[in-house]
């Protein structure tokens, strides 16, 4: 075996930042050892694996291919490393979340994994797609993710259930109605998550063959502003019943009754199929009750 472990960092810093520099202060390296390694690992083997595009490098179709393998290897790596000093402790692992989950539903599990001996968790909150891509870039050990996705190098497990509720601040005209009509969600005025995150994604599925018609008034990325504009009487909305139980409780605001359109959806689980799985990983999922279906 003629690559070391220090290339194949360089490597992958260099695949992430495309750029040599900031690859070499990350690994905490001068520039020309930095570029000294990418250039032995891509000599011994007589390839090549970046591209250059304008002032950025960009990785190849081979470089593509060997990075998530590269991956997997340096994580198996430090997994042992972190094994021969402190034996089976089960390690930090970084979890993105989507808004609802990574607000209500993260914490409990963040608590009960750090009960584990060296456990450690570092939480990144974004929507469906920001999420999505941190798993693709490696940024990221798994993703909680609220709306579907498809993407050939990710496992989307499913997790569990959820349902988005419409609601409106009990001064709302709408708020006295026993069921909401089509006419009724076409004349009022609606505050929405942003395109590209699963309570948007839920949403406009639950109300095709309305969509055109509806009065958009606003788009926000987080959910206490979403509640706060409904509860000022800016209009009326829809998200997570999980989000809204405390404010359904107190009554500063109420649910809309829409029966006749599904608001049903699923919480997943999302992972690279080429990560390795770690004992942190396994954990993780352990405490939610999946079992990963790749290996």
């Amino acid at each position: 075996m003629h690559y070391t472990l220090r290339q194949l960092q360089v490597f992958l810093a260099v695949a992430h930042f495309e750029n040599v520099t900031k690859a070499a202060d990350y690994l905490s390296m001068s520039q020309s050892a930095c570029s000294g390694a990418l250039k032995d690992l891509e000599t011994q083997y007589d390839v090549q694996l970046f591209d250059r595009v304008g002032k950025r490098l960009q990785t190849n179709e081979l470089g593509r291919l060997l990075r998530p393998k590269a991956e997997a290897l340096l994580a198996m790596a430090q997994e042992l490393e972190m094994d021969l000093k402190r034996h089976k402790e089960v390690g930090k692992i970084k979890v993105g979340a989507t808004l609802t989950i990574g607000n209500y539903l993260a914490v409990p599990l963040i608590s009960q994994f750090m009960q584990s001996p060296g456990a450690g968790v570092s939480l990144v909150v974004a929507n469906t797609q920001a999420i999505a891509e941190k798993l693709l870039n490696f940024d990221i050990d798994i993703g909680m993710i609220e709306g579907e996705y498809h993407h050939a190098e990710l496992e989307i497990i499913p997790w569990r259930e959820d349902e988005l509720v419409c609601f409106c601040s009990p001064r709302h005209p709408l708020a006295q109605k026993q069921t909401l009509t089509d006419q009724d969600l076409i004349s009022a005025n609606w505050i929405l998550r942003e395109p590209g995150s699963g309570t948007r994604q839920a949403f406009e599925r639950a109300m095709r063959g309305l969509l055109p018609h509806l009065n958009i008034l606003l788009e926000l990325e987080h959910t206490e502003g979403i509640k706060r504009a409904v509860e000022s009487d800016l209009g009326i909305s829809c998200l997570s019943h999980i989000s809204l139980k405390d404010a359904f409780h107190r009554g500063s605001l109420v649910p809309l009754p829409v029966p006749y359109r599904d608001f049903r959806r699923m919480f997943y689980a999302a992972l690279h199929k080429h990560k390795y799985r770690s004992a942190g990983l396994l954990r993780w999922l352990e405490l939610c009750g999946i079992r990963s279906l790749t290996p």
